[in-house]
C-alpha cells in the first residue's frame, strides 16, 4: 500500500501526475475520494453526496473522474461539475438545489503543468490538517472500498456560481439594471486557467473587455504560469493593459482562488498593495475594523492600515492559518471583515471566509466603477501606501536530519541575540519565527527582517525590507553573523547575497 501521507500539502494532497516518478496516480485519487467519503460516512451521513471539479491541468479530467469512482465505490453518490474553479467547488456545498455533503476540486493551484493535486471542503469550510490526516490514514487502511453506491451523476455549477457574482455586483453598485458595469473597460487574464469565464461574465455585465488573454482552458499553460505572484506573468498582463488602454486587468492563479489586479498604469496592485486597497475600501466603510494578514507583510502596510483608521493584525503564514485566526478573532467580539496573504489568498467574512479569488477582484471592479463615476482611479486609494526602498527574500536550506528542531534553534539565537543588543527590536506582534526592527543610518525603526520555519519544507525563509538604500543587505550581514555557529542550515545563499553587494 501507497504511503499516502508523502502526498499531503497542508490541508490538501499534491504531487507529480504525469511524466516520470508520478505520485499522485488514477489509483490514489480514487482510493483518497473513496477515504474522503468514508470520513463523512463516519460523521453520521449515511450516503454521501460528492461533488467533484478540476480545473484545466491535463490530468484533471482522469484524476476528476478516478476520484468520482472512488467516492461510488466507498458507497457515496458524486457528481462531477468537470471544469470549475475551487472556491465554486465550496459555494455548492452551500447553494439550494446543490448543497452536496462534501466536495473534491482537483488542482494544483500555481504549480507546473505535471504536478495536480486535491482541495476538499465540507459545509463548514475547508478541511484542518487533523481531518486530512484522518483520511490519509483512512486511505492506507485495509478497508474495502467497493461497496457500489449511485451512479455518478454530471452535472453544472458555473453558471450559478456566475449568477451569485453577478448579484454581489449590483448589490455592490445598488442597482438592478442588467449592464451595471456599462464605460468600464476590464482585461481578463486567466493563464489559460480555470477562470476564463470571467472576460464573459463582466462582458455581460456590460464592461469592456477587449485586451483580454489567455482565456481557453489549456493545462500545458503555454502563454505564463498561472500565478498572480509570477513575475513573467504580472509584466503580461500589465503589457495588455497598457495596450488596450483598459482601466484595468485582473489575473487569476489555475483554480481562483487568488488573483491581483493592474491598474490602468500597468502597476501592479499584488501583495501588499492588495491587502492595501481590499482594506481601504472596508475600512472606509467602517473605521476601527482588524485587518488579519500573514506574518510577511511590510510596515508601511501597517502605517497604512492604522492611518486609515484600522488595526492590523500578523499571523502565521498559510491561508488557513489566517483564515481561522479571523473567525476566532470574529468569535472573540472582534470585528474583523477579511483574512489575506500576501500571496494573494483573500477571505471576506460577507463571503463565508472562503478564499476566492474571483469575489475579491469582483468587490474591487464594483469599487472601480464607482470611483470612475466620480472621476478617479481605483489606485488612488493606495497613493499614500510607502512602499520600502529595498526587499528581498532568501530560501535558507535545512539539512540537519531534524529540520524543525534546528529551525527553531535559529530562530532561538535571533531571539537571545536581539534581547541584549541596541538597534534589534523583536516586534510586538511577533507571532511567527522572529520579526527584528532595525534602526539603520541613525534613524528609528527603518528596516525588518522575518525569520521563520516553511510550514512544510525543509527550509527557513528569510523577509527582508529596508527604507534606505544598502538597508538591506546590512541586516543580512549583521544576522549571518549570529547564524553562522549554527549547525545544520547551508548559509550559502544568504552569503551569496550579501557578497553580491560588494561587486
Amino acid at each position: 500500500m501507497m504511503n499516502f501521507r508523502t502526498l499531503k500539502s497542508g490541508t490538501d494532497v499534491r504531487g507529480r501526475a504525469m511524466g516520470e516518478n508520478v505520485q499522485l496516480t488514477q489509483d490514489a485519487a480514487s482510493r483518497i475520494a473513496g477515504a474522503f467519503t468514508h470520513w463523512l460516512h463516519e460523521k453520521g451521513i449515511q450516503q454521501p453526496r460528492i461533488a467533484l471539479g478540476r480545473d484545466s491541468r491535463l490530468t484533471g479530467k482522469m484524476l476528476m473522474e478516478a476520484a468520482a469512482d472512488g467516492c461510488r465505490l466507498a458507497g457515496g453518490q458524486a457528481e462531477c461539475y468537470d471544469m470549475c474553479t475551487t472556491p465554486a467547488m465550496y459555494m455548492s456545498l452551500i447553494t439550494e438545489g446543490y448543497a452536496c455533503d462534501g466536495a473534491i476540486m482537483i488542482t494544483a493551484s500555481h504549480h507546473p503543468s505535471d504536478r495536480n493535486g486535491m482541495k476538499f471542503f465540507v459545509k463548514e469550510g475547508g478541511i484542518s490538517s487533523k481531518d486530512l490526516d484522518a483520511i490519509l490514514t483512512i486511505a492506507e487502511s485495509d478497508l474495502p472500498l467497493n461497496q457500489g453506491g449511485i451512479p455518478i451523476q454530471k452535472r453544472e455549477f458555473l453558471p450559478v456560481y456566475c449568477e451569485q457574482l453577478k448579484e454581489r455586483v449590483r448589490k455592490g453598485l445598488d442597482t438592478d439594471v442588467q449592464k451595471p458595469l456599462l464605460g468600464l473597460h476590464v482585461v481578463v487574464d486567466a493563464g489559460n486557467g480555470a477562470g476564463g469565464f470571467y472576460a464573459n461574465l463582466m462582458e455581460e455585465l456590460g464592461a469592456w473587455v477587449e485586451g483580454s488573454q489567455f482565456l481557453e482552458p489549456d493545462g500545458s499553460f503555454p502563454n505564463h504560469i498561472p500565478n498572480p505572484e509570477d513575475e513573467e506573468a504580472m509584466a503580461s498582463i500589465s503589457a495588455a493593459v497598457k495596450a488596450a488602454g483598459a482601466d484595468l486587468g485582473v489575473i487569476f492563479d489555475a483554480d481562483c482562488d487568488r488573483a491581483a489586479i493592474v491598474d490602468h498604469k500597468g502597476r501592479e496592485i499584488n501583495r501588499n498593495r492588495l491587502i492595501a486597497l481590499i482594506s481601504a475600501i472596508l475600512l472606509d466603510q467602517k473605521p476601527g475594523r482588524t485587518i488579519v494578514t500573514d506574518s510577511v507583510t511590510s510596515s508601511g502596510l501597517a502605517r497604512f492600515i492604522q492611518e486609515w483608521g484600522g488595526e492590523h493584525y500578523r499571523y502565521k503564514r498559510g491561508y488557513r492559518n489566517v483564515i481561522d485566526e479571523a473567525i476566532r478573532l470574529n468569535e472573540a467580539g472582534i470585528d474583523c471583515p477579511l483574512a489575506i496573504e500576501t500571496s494573494g489568498h483573500a477571505a471576506l467574512r460577507e463571503n463565508h471566509f472562503l478564499d476566492d479569488g474571483m469575489y475579491l477582484v469582483t468587490v474591487l471592479i464594483c469599487e472601480a466603477m464607482k470611483l470612475k463615476q466620480e472621476g478617479k482611479e481605483l489606485s488612488s486609494l493606495i497613493a499614500d501606501l510607502k512602499e520600502p526602498m529595498e526587499s528581498a527574500e532568501i530560501r535558507l536550506t535545512i539539512e540537519a536530519e531534524d529540520f524543525r528542531a534546528a529551525g527553531r534553534a535559529a530562530i532561538e539565537k535571533v531571539m537571545d541575540h536581539a534581547a541584549f543588543t541596541p538597534g534589534w527590536h523583536i516586534a510586538p506582534d511577533n507571532r511567527e519565527g522572529v520579526r527584528i526592527s532595525f534602526d539603520l543610518d541613525g534613524e528609528m525603526d527603518n528596516g525588518w527582517f522575518l525569520l521563520r520555519l516553511s510550514v512544510h519544507d525543509p527550509v527557513l525563509p528569510l523577509n527582508l525590507e529596508s527604507d534606505v538604500k544598502g538597508g538591506v543587505r546590512q541586516m543580512a550581514a549583521a544576522l549571518y553573523q549570529v547564524l553562522a555557529p549554527v549547525e545544520g542550515i547551508d548559509f550559502s545563499k544568504l552569503t551569496q547575497f550579501i557578497n553580491q553587494g560588494e561587486e
